[in-house]
């Protein structure tokens, strides 16, 4: 008789549990990717792409708003990762902030399910994503931080970090649900965004000689 994929796979050594836990973890990243929908993830379609057991799952997580929940604090993770590299490779606080807007954009598109999974789901509204604080905390600093230098008109920080804020995931989230739009590159929006809500000047880079926004 033909082993189940549970019972074909080798045990983690003792003491490295751990290790379970983050094949859980990313293979539920993957699949909630190309779900896009926190409710049609299942827990034994997790344990099988893990090749364990469903009982082993639940060692790590008591159930699936848990795992769910833990993956989108992974990903939250990563665009804060992502956005301090390209803020932190910038040439001056204004171009700092730029980047980190365009690393955000750039997660997004090339993981478009567990983005919009991160703003959209059932888990979300369920429990709530405290850790959120820290990537509007990251920007409100990166705003602040334009300000000070005189790159961008001084204001209330926090505020212009929630206007900027909403209008990125607003429109990131609109590529996603409705991609056959004649969508303009996420760069000249983002942009735009920064010109109209931030007050920084347009990069100079992306001016074409008729003065429009024009992105690389």
């Amino acid at each position: 008789m033909e082993k189940s994929p549970a019972s074909r796979r080798r045990p983690n050594a003792r003491g490295h549990g751990e290790l379970l836990r983050e094949e859980i973890l990313s293979a539920a990243a993957r699949m909630l990717d190309e779900l896009a929908d926190d409710e049609a993830l299942s827990l034994r379609a997790v344990a099988r792409a893990v090749s364990i057991a469903a009982t082993s799952v639940y060692l790590h997580f008591p159930d699936r708003d848990a795992l769910v929940l833990a993956v989108l604090q992974r990903c939250h993770d990563e665009l804060v990762q992502a956005g301090d590299d390209a803020e932190a490779a910038a040439e001056d606080t204004a171009a700092g902030l730029r980047a980190r807007i365009l690393a955000q954009a750039d997660w997004a598109q090339r993981h478009p399910g567990l983005y919009k999974v991160m703003h959209e789901s059932k888990v979300h509204r369920r429990l709530g994503m405290p850790f959120k604080k820290v990537l509007v905390a990251r920007t409100t600093a990166a705003v602040q931080r334009s300000m000070d230098a005189g790159l961008a008109p001084p204001g209330d920080a926090a505020t212009v970090a929630i206007d900027l804020r909403t209008a990125v995931n607003g429109m990131l989230s609109q590529r996603i649900n409705e991609p056959d739009l004649p969508w303009p590159p996420a760069d000249e929006m983002i942009d735009r965004f920064l010109t109209k809500l931030v007050g920084l000047a347009v990069p100079p880079d992306s001016a074409d000689p008729s003065g429009a926004t024009r992105a690389r």
